[in-house]
């Protein structure tokens, strides 16, 4: 008898592949364009428990931070309850993004049997200087995907439209959204001292290298993230008009009260 899958995806170890955290997501297939048309409306009592989950995991994480530096790994009670955060996050943020049209399930730890997307991480011990550096350290990727996905979000109108008419997502489109979608988990998941490895790889997996994580590969269309031209394209394009609209709003917050804010965490599709 095959031993049991465990929890999150957990990715065995692989010598000399660095362990990201992967995501699975399936290949872009029809979706209901009822469940398009009311998305965000169904995903309220989502949007709902993903706030409760991130005031806890706040205090979670203070913790782990402090038992890192201490123990050089996050303890398993813990680093089970960020791990599940970062994977109910990633559910309802590719739902909320038209990735999938699967109703994300109300479960925090474990993985959901039978549900197409799935985060896959493996806990590894930990640079002590580098959890106590962590929240600078985070800084250049945490810029990076608060310009992408505001770039995403520029043009979600254009996307749920193209969704709804087409009934599907064009691949393209797919591809730069996995994307984006994928870096945000991956820095979500070192700010939370969930791994050492560093976001990367935001225009995808462009070598067999780069696939080489130690796991068979199933129906995924993200593992690896194979890009075409016109996907990178449309990650790019999102850096753009997530730079174009920080600077919109920078300009505006200089008008109104001058009040700004740093790294927007909220789930990409709770923005």
């Amino acid at each position: 008898m095959a031993a049991p899958s465990p929890p999150y995806g957990t990715v065995p170890p692989t010598p000399g592949a660095e362990p990201l955290p992967e995501l699975d997501v399936p290949p872009p297939g029809r979706q209901h364009r009822l469940t398009v048309l009311l998305r965000l409306l169904l995903l309220v009592p989502h949007a709902i428990v993903l706030a409760v989950l991130s005031f806890l995991t706040f205090f979670v994480v203070v913790v782990a931070w402090f038992a890192t530096l201490v123990l050089g790994r996050v303890p398993d009670p813990l680093w089970r309850w960020l791990a599940g955060y970062v994977a109910y996050e990633t559910r309802f943020d590719a739902s909320a993004m038209l990735l999938t049209d699967r109703y994300p399930p109300f479960q925090v730890l474990g993985e959901p049997a039978g549900y197409p997307v799935r985060v896959l991480l493996r806990a590894t011990p930990l640079n002590r200087l580098a959890v106590f550096f962590r929240l600078i350290l985070v800084i250049p990727a945490a810029i990076v995907t608060s310009l992408a996905v505001a770039g995403w979000w520029a043009v979600a109108l254009v996307t749920w439209l193209i969704v709804l008419i087409l009934g599907r997502m064009p691949q393209p489109l797919f591809e730069a959204t996995a994307a984006v979608l994928r870096y945000r988990m991956r820095v979500s998941a070192y700010l939370l001292l969930l791994t050492s490895a560093y976001p990367k790889r935001l225009f995808g997996d462009q070598s067999s290298a780069d696939a080489a994580i130690g796991v068979v590969r199933g129906p995924s269309a993200t593992r690896p993230l194979m890009m075409s031209t016109a996907g990178q394209v449309l990650v790019g394009l999102f850096l753009v008009l997530g730079l174009v609209s920080g600077g919109s709003s920078a300009a505006t917050g200089d008008h109104d009260s001058g009040s700004g804010s740093g790294y927007d965490s909220a789930p990409v599709g709770a923005r």
